[in-house]
C-alpha cells in the first residue's frame, strides 16, 4: 500500500513539474515602463520586455502590447530565444515622422528567431507621408533608402497573422533569409502614389506561404527577389500597386536562382501590372527563373495583366536602348485561367532575351479584354518558346 502511494505521489509530482515547465508567461510592455500616449519613446521598454521573454525557458512566452498608441523610434528584437515566442499586438505602434530618427533598414526588426508568431490584429503606422517627398529613387539610383515598417531576417518556422500595416516610409514587410514562414490575414495599405511602398518584399528565402492578404500600395503588392524558392501565394487582393513582381533580377553579381513560385486564386484591381517578371537587359549574373505556376487569376482594369520584361533598364542606366540582352534564363512558366480586363492594348506582353530566350512557357485558357475604344486587344511576344492549350485571347503568341 505504501509503495502504491509513493508511486502515485511520484507521478503527481512529475506531472506538476512537467506542467510548470510548459507554462506560458506574458510580458506586458507596460510593466517595463511603456506608455500608450503616442508621444514618449518606448523602444527601451519594448526591448527589455522582449529580452526577458526571449530568455524565458519554462514554456512559451508572449510579449503583450495592449490597446493604445505606443511610439517607437526604432527597435531590434534579436534571438536566438530559449522557447517559442509570440509578439501580440493589440494596439498601434507609431513610427517617428522624421526619417532621420531611424538609422536601420527597418523600423522594427526581428532577427535570428525560431518559432516566432506576430499576431493580435494591431496596427503598424509608419507615418510615411512626411518622408515620401524625400524619395527620389525613381530618378536617382543612389537615393537614400528610407526605413521599411517591419523586417524579418534569418527567422525560421514562424508566422505573421492578422497584422495591419499602413503608410510605410518605404516598403512595409521585408523578409530576408527566412524559411518555413507563413503570412496570413494581413492588410497592407498606402496611397497609390506613395513611392516605393512595396507591400511584401522577399529575398533569399524558402518554403513560404502567403494567403488571404489584402495589399494596396504605391509599388509592388509582393516583390520577389533573387534566391527565393518554394513560395506559394494564394487568395491575394492586390490594388492599387504594381502587381506581383519577380525581380528585377540580374543586375548584381552573386545573385541566386528563383524557382518554385505559385500564385493562384487572386484578384488584381487597377494595378499598373499584374503578373510581372523583370530582368535587367544589362545583366552581370547568369541565373535562372524556373518552375512557376500562375493560375485562376482575375484582372480588373490592369495595365499589363501578363508581362515578361527582359529589357528592364530604368533611368537611362543602359547607354543604348536594345543594345543589351539579359543573361537571366526564364523557363517552365505556366499561365492557366487568367481572365479579365486590361487598360492597355497589349494585355499579353512577353519580351524575352534574345541571348537566353524563354523556354517552356505554357499558356492555357487566357481571356483578357481591352477596355479602351481605340482598337482590339493584342499580344506581343519576342524570343518565347512554349505551347498553347485551350482558348487564348489575345492570340497570335507562341506561334
Amino acid at each position: 500500500m505504501a509503495s502504491r502511494f509513493l508511486t502515485l505521489f511520484v507521478l503527481s509530482l512529475f506531472f506538476v513539474l512537467a506542467a510548470s515547465m510548459n507554462q506560458e508567461k506574458v510580458f506586458d510592455v507596460r510593466n517595463y515602463g511603456a506608455y500608450a500616449d503616442g508621444k514618449r519613446d518606448n523602444s527601451l521598454a519594448f526591448t527589455k520586455a522582449w529580452n526577458d521573454a526571449c530568455q524565458w525557458s519554462s514554456g512559451r512566452s508572449t510579449v503583450y502590447i495592449a490597446p493604445g498608441v505606443f511610439y517607437l523610434r526604432q527597435v531590434t528584437f534579436a534571438g536566438p530565444c530559449k522557447n517559442s515566442i509570440t509578439f501580440l499586438v493589440k494596439g498601434t505602434l507609431l513610427a517617428p515622422q522624421n526619417p532621420n530618427f531611424i538609422n536601420q533598414e527597418e523600423w522594427i526588426l526581428f532577427e535570428y528567431v525560431d518559432s516566432l508568431t506576430v499576431t493580435g490584429g494591431g496596427l503598424l503606422d509608419g507615418q510615411g507621408s512626411y518622408s515620401w517627398p524625400l524619395n527620389d529613387c525613381n530618378k536617382n539610383s543612389n537615393c537614400r533608402p528610407l526605413a521599411m515598417n517591419i523586417g524579418f531576417a534569418f527567422v525560421t518556422h514562424s508566422r505573421i497573422d492578422g497584422i495591419r500595416s499602413i503608410n510605410s516610409k518605404m516598403g512595409h514587410f521585408n523578409l530576408y533569409g527566412v524559411s518555413d514562414f507563413n503570412i496570413s490575414g494581413v492588410t497592407i495599405t498606402a496611397p497609390g502614389d506613395s513611392p516605393n511602398t512595396d507591400g511584401i518584399k522577399i529575398g533569399r528565402s524558402s518554403n513560404m506561404h502567403i494567403r488571404d492578404v489584402t495589399i494596396g500600395t504605391g509599388d509592388d503588392c509582393i516583390a520577389i527577389l533573387d534566391g527565393t524558392t518554394n513560395l506559394d501565394i494564394s487568395r491575394v487582393r492586390c490594388g492599387p500597386g504594381h502587381g506581383i513582381s519577380v525581380g528585377s533580377l540580374g543586375r548584381y553579381k552573386e545573385e541566386k536562382n528563383v524557382q518554385g513560385l505559385t500564385v493562384r486564386d487572386s484578384v488584381f484591381i487597377g494595378t499598373t501590372d499584374g503578373l510581372r517578371i523583370k530582368t535587367w537587359a544589362k545583366s552581370v549574373s547568369e541565373i535562372s527563373v524556373s518552375n512557376f505556376l500562375y493560375e485562376n487569376i482575375q484582372m480588373i482594369n490592369v495595365g499589363n495583366p501578363i508581362i515578361i520584361d527582359q529589357q528592364y533598364c530604368p533611368n537611362g542606366l543602359c547607354d543604348s536602348s536594345g543594345k543589351y540582352a539579359s543573361h537571366v534564363q526564364i523557363k517552365n512558366v505556366k499561365y492557366n485561367q487568367i481572365w479579365g480586363t486590361s487598360t492597355t492594348k497589349e494585355a499579353l506582353n512577353m519580351q524575352c532575351s534574345r541571348a537566353f530566350p524563354c523556354q517552356g512557357v505554357e499558356l492555357s485558357n487566357i481571356n483578357l479584354k481591352y477596355v479602351g475604344s481605340d482598337g482590339l486587344v493584342t499580344a506581343l511576344c519576342q524570343n518565347v518558346g512554349g505551347s498553347i492549350r485551350g482558348t487564348i485571347v489575345p492570340g497570335n503568341c507562341l506561334i
